[in-house]
Parts: structure tokens; sequence; C-alpha cells
């Protein structure tokens, strides 16, 4: 466990600190609340804002541990009410991979292409040499992704479509690059439906992945950013369940179906966010107010009601 600070100091400079990485026995929530106590006192971290997690089921009641130990000593902002912040970051990754899974071997087999090309010193001076008789000036180099980093897919799907041409080329070139793809029942080489695929989608996940980028950065504060990406994405999610093409409309209506779970909710928003939002000289009440009745209509006026007397009970 590797319990992270971010702290603003009397200059309010933004500070972030590993408060200690350390070999955990157990993953029951009142064990993983009392490790965190344990560090917070040992660095005599009276006050604390919130404590950001992801979904595991451990942490709800880490949470809930956690809120009672700090509500007894008088240091939680709205008693706490708001103290569980769910990571943005980590919600961005269960939409993509949930859009992503019914075209999963379109992907698979872009996967295995680049595998096949960065398996040996030969192959690749072999998919080089296509790259330079096809002379692509792009000069990046293709990497093999990580199954559970969405991001890394990305990327990966970024450089290979630069490409495209020279896996063409590779298919006539190098005859067991289409036997290594094809045995034993293998996806095969990526096909026209691929490519087009890839081609389409990319601009969506680019959305996506310059979100994620903005909202984990460390060098700056991101609270009043979390709900601007979170409105941003949902509009743009529901633009992608409407789309006219069959697969890119399958996959929003996937990922709208995972961020609903997570957003769609007037429940499931944090309050403290919506209020660093009114905070912000460039959003104010009449930014919020627009999404909150875009999003959630008539339920608006609850969470409205809700900001208002947070709002009240903080100033």
């Amino acid at each position: 466990m590797s319990p992270t600070a971010h702290i603003i100091d009397k200059k309010r400079n933004l500070h972030k600190k590993i408060l200690n990485f350390c070999q955990i026995t157990s993953h029951i929530g009142e064990f993983m609340a009392k490790e965190v106590e344990t560090c917070l006192n040992a660095w005599e971290l009276n006050c604390v804002f919130s404590i950001t997690v992801d979904n595991a089921s451990f942490n709800d009641i880490e949470i809930k541990f956690m809120k009672k130990w700090m509500n007894a000593r008088n240091c939680l902002l709205l008693n706490g009410e708001y103290i569980h912040m769910r990571c943005c970051a980590h919600i961005l990754s269960l939409i993509v991979k949930k859009g992503l899974k019914d075209e999963d071997i379109s992907i698979t087999r872009m996967q295995k292409a680049v595998k096949y090309v960065r398996s040996s010193p030969s192959r690749l001076a072999r998919f080089k040499g296509c790259v330079e008789r096809d002379k692509i000036s792009y000069k990046g180099l293709i990497c093999l992704d990580m199954e559970t980093k969405w991001n890394s897919t990305y990327l990966m799907l970024v450089m290979v479509v630069k490409y495209k041409k020279a896996f063409d080329l590779l298919e006539i070139a190098d005859a067991m690059y289409v036997k290594e793809l094809s045995k034993d029942k293998g996806p095969g080489v990526p096909l026209s439906k691929d490519w087009d695929f890839a081609n389409t989608v990319l601009p969506f996940l680019t959305i996506f992945y310059d979100a994620t980028m903005r909202i984990s950065d460390s060098s700056y504060v991101t609270s009043n950013i979390y709900m601007k990406e979170v409105f941003a994405i949902g509009r743009k999610i529901r633009l992608l369940s409407k789309h006219k093409d069959a697969s890119i409309k399958s996959m929003g209506i996937s990922m709208k179906s995972k961020y609903d779970k997570y957003w769609g909710n007037v429940d499931g928003i944090n309050v403290l966010l919506l209020i660093v939002v009114v905070l912000d000289p460039t959003c104010k009440f009449g930014y919020l107010n627009y999404f909150l009745d875009y999003f959630f209509e008539v339920h608006g006026e609850a969470l409205k009601m809700k900001l208002s007397s947070s709002l009240k009970s903080i100033y």
C-alpha cells in the first residue's frame, strides 16, 4: 500500500508526497483503514479534505471506518459526508475498456501483428524494409501495449495506423507473418474493417486519453476541472451512442452504461466537486446549472439544493 498526499502549503503551492510504502497482509476494509490511520498519525496530518480510491469493494468499508475515526477528531469538512472521492482516471479507464470490449477481435489482430514484428530482430528488420519501400516518413517506433492499461492500447493504435501500408506489404513480403498469426485458430492478420475501425475510433479515444492526462497531473490542482471533464466526456458518449456507424454506436451505448453507473445518478456525484466548479470564476453557477439540467433533467434540482445547502454550511 502506498498512501500519497496532495498538500497545499501556506504559499499556495501544491505538493505531492508518498507517505508510506508497505506490504499489507489483508485487504479487509477495517484493516486497511487502520493502516492509513497509523500513517496519518505518523505524519501528524489532522485535517483531511478527501480520500481518493478506486472502485474495490473493500474501499467502501475502509472509507466508512476512516470517516468515523476522523469525525471523532473533528477534522472533516461537512462532517465527512463527501470524503469519499472516486478516482476519475480509473473510472475513465473502466468506461473505455467497456466500450472496446465488443471490438476486441479487431484490436487483438493489431496486437498480434505488432507482437510478431517485435518478437525478433530479423522480423523487425523485414518490417523496417517494408516501411522504407513504402517511403513512410513517420519515424516513431511501434510498441506493444499492456492488457491492463487501455491508454497503452490507445498509443499502440496511434502508431499502428500510421504503418498500415507497411503491414499490408509485410503480408506479401513475409509468408511467416500470415502463417504465424493464423495458426492454432489465431485471429489472423488485420483486415480492412479493422483498419477502418481504428481510424474511426481513434479521434474519440483521443478525447478520453487527453482527459486522463489532464486529470492525472500532479503538478497543478485538478479538483476544479474534474467535473468539467466528466461533463465533457458524458456529452461525447451521448453523441457516440447515436452515431451512424453501427460499431461506434454499439461502443457508445456500452460506454454510456458504465458512465451512468458512476456519474449518471445524482447520488453518485460528490458535492465538493460541484462546489469547486462554482468557485471557479470561469464557470460559476451558470455553467453548472446548464450541465445539471442537461444530464439529470428534473433530478438535477435535488442536486442543486444539496449544493446550495453545502455552500451555506461552509460559508
